[in-house]
Formats: C-alpha cells, sequence, structure tokens
C-alpha cells in the first residue's frame, strides 16, 4: 500500500511549522554575488527546451521531455493513461475508475519509462514502457508495502535496476529493487526509517524537519547528520540543503547550504516559499514562488527559478497554479482548471 503525498502547488504551507519553531532567527548568511537579479526565460537561457502546451488532452503526471507528456484520462467509468506528442496520444493502460487506480513515482531512463500502478484492495505494481509506448508491461508485484512521498526519487533507476523503499513502523526499511529487464526482486533492510534520496542515498525525511537531517550512503554505510536551529525546518540531498527560517509569523527567509554547512547563501525572503519538494534540481535549480495578496481566493502564485550556477531569479509565470518536478524536467499550468496550459521547460539542456 502506498503512503503517497500529493504534488506540491506552488503555494507550499508552512503555518504549522512556524507555529512548532518559533525562535530566535539566525543571523542571515550573505547572498551570492548578483542574487535577485531578474531577467526573462529567454534571456536567461536561449537555448534551453520549452513548451506551451494549450491543448494537451490527458492530465499530465510526468515529461519525458518538453514536449512529450504522460499522463491520464478519466472517461465513461475508465482511467486511462496515455503519452502524448504533438496531439497524438498512445494508449498505455486502461483501468477502472471505480478501482480507484493510481499511477505514481514515475521515472524514465534511457528510453524506458518506470511507475508504480495501484488499484484497491491489490498489491502495488511496477511497470515499464519505451519512449514509444509501444508493449508496456509489468515488472513485478513483489513490492513490500511501498513508501513514496510524491517527491523526484519516489522510484530511483541506478546501476541497471530499478529502487524503491518500503515498510512497515519505523523500526525498519526495505530497500527493494528490480533489474531494469525484469527478474527477481532482491531486499535490502535498513534499521530506522528512511527515504530514497539521489542514488546511493537515503534521506530520514523527505518532508523537512526540525533538528537533525541525516543522510546513508547505501554504498559504503556513511552517514551525515546535518543539524538545525530551533528556529529551522530543513530537507537535504546528498549535495544541498534547504533551510527555512522561520518565526512565529512563519517564513522569514530561505537559505541553501551544503550539507556540511558550507556555502551558505540566501535564495529568497520573507514572500517567497519552496514551490516543490525538490531541493536544487539537477544541484543547481531552486523552484520558487511568490504568493499574491490573492493567493488564498486565487489558488495561484507567481514561479521563479533561483540558479545557483548565476545567482539570479529567472520568473516563469505571474500565476502559476502547479508545480512539479522530475528528472530534470520543470512543468507548470496557467488559466485555472477549467482551460489550463501546461508549459515545460527542460532544466537539463541549460
Amino acid at each position: 500500500m502506498s503512503r503517497a503525498r500529493p504534488w506540491i502547488g506552488v503555494v507550499v504551507a508552512l503555518a504549522a511549522a512556524g507555529a512548532l519553531l518559533a525562535g530566535t532567527i539566525p543571523e542571515a548568511p550573505q547572498p551570492a554575488p548578483a542574487a535577485g537579479a531578474r531577467i526573462t526565460v529567454e534571456q536567461a537561457w536561449p537555448d534551453a527546451d520549452r513548451a506551451d502546451l494549450k491543448d494537451l488532452s490527458v492530465e499530465p503526471v510526468h515529461f519525458l521531455d518538453a514536449s512529450t507528456a504522460v499522463g491520464t484520462v478519466t472517461s465513461g467509468g475508465r482511467v486511462k493513461l496515455f503519452i502524448e506528442r504533438d496531439g497524438i496520444a498512445r494508449e498505455l493502460r486502461d483501468l477502472p475508475a471505480d478501482d480507484d487506480p493510481r499511477f505514481e513515482a514515475m521515472t524514465s531512463a534511457g528510453d524506458r519509462l518506470f511507475w508504480a500502478e495501484s488499484v484497491n484492495g491489490k498489491p502495488v505494481e511496477i511497470w515499464t514502457v519505451g519512449r514509444d509506448g509501444a508493449s508496456p508491461r509489468r515488472l513485478t508485484v513483489d513490492t513490500g508495502n511501498t513508501l513514496f512521498y510524491g517527491n523526484q526519487h519516489d522510484l530511483v533507476v541506478a546501476e541497471g535496476r530499478v529502487h524503491w523503499v518500503a515498510g512497515e513502523g519505523d523500526a525498519t526499511t526495505q530497500v527493494r529493487s528490480i533489474a531494469t529487464g525484469g527478474g527477481k526482486v532482491t531486499v535490502r533492510e535498513v534499521k530506522g526509517q528512511w527515504a530514497l534520496s539521489a542514488w546511493p542515498w537515503l534521506t530520514d525525511d523527505s518532508g523537512g524537519q526540525s533538528g537533525t537531517v541525516r543522510m546513508l550512503n547505501l554504498d559504503d554505510g556513511r552517514t551525515v547528520a546535518v543539524p538545525f536551529s530551533g528556529a529551522e525546518w530543513g530537507m537535504c540531498g546528498p549535495s544541498w540543503c534547504r533551510v527555512s527560517v522561520m518565526t512565529g509569523e512563519g517564513t522569514a527567509r530561505l537559505d541553501l547550504m551544503r550539507p556540511d554547512g558550507s556555502q551558505r547563501r540566501r535564495v529568497a525572503g520573507t514572500d517567497t516559499q519552496a514551490a516543490v519538494n525538490d531541493v536544487a534540481v539537477l544541484d543547481r535549480f531552486e523552484i520558487l514562488s511568490v504568493p499574491g495578496p490573492n493567493a488564498d481566493l486565487t489558488g495561484t502564485a507567481a514561479l521563479l527559478v533561483h540558479d545557483l550556477e548565476t545567482g539570479r531569479d529567472v520568473p516563469l509565470a505571474v500565476a502559476a497554479d502547479l508545480a512539479a518536478t522530475k528528472d530534470g524536467m520543470l512543468w507548470w499550468s496557467t488559466g485555472g482548471a477549467e482551460a489550463p496550459v501546461w508549459h515545460t521547460l527542460d532544466l537539463r539542456t541549460i
């Protein structure tokens, strides 16, 4: 059974964290050179692959590239999964809507797409298909009690295998994997409650926490502990940590730093929030949102990317509804639920 977290909308609520973590705010670190200088996406990255998809027929759950969406259509009591490009959609799966089918943890590697599929009352299954959408096939039903957190590392493809975590309670985590071509599932047990991070790392939290965030390297057994003060809320990957500095009013600012505490820099002030769970996508891009005065009513916020390499903020949208990242792709919607326009930016091409 999956313990799933939905996509994080561009308005990330941290009010509860602010109430818990009220305290003295540490002195702000010095900003990175040229931080806050904003230019258009066309000026910043003229050669990046981007798209504005006005007539997308699916509800996207993943993008393979700027113009190729993987998504669902619900109609006639069925939920269907498609790959769609240039208005041409190829059906991958067709399941009864009454079974509440879910397609989670999608990721791509090379020319293949992988995902976890679940329906009521049955074990989670791992599936794969080529980018052309031909002949999808199930890899395994031997998945255990899967733990998915709605981030880019729920399924990780590395070393020729698909990896995920499973478990019951917080005593032990199972790191499970299967060869990308199928075969027997291997299970490695690790003491404690962990989530996958960038391979071969695990993290003991994927939703942000105070105190200490720990990471474990599965290859060499090395553990890294990243401490945070009582007024800070942290999330970490092996390369960067996001630090939300809190007051009783909410978030005072966002910083990024290395897990050893070095290279700390301010990336956003009071009015700016993290737009997605994923920290420093591709070890370079922090995705941020700026809620306006009517954000509670509209459900929208301005969306921007902070480039750690240049220190610049690059605006993407004045009023975005949703934002998500996976495999170096960033996508967001505008126009509301009735007439959404989906926008994509392939961060891998920058």
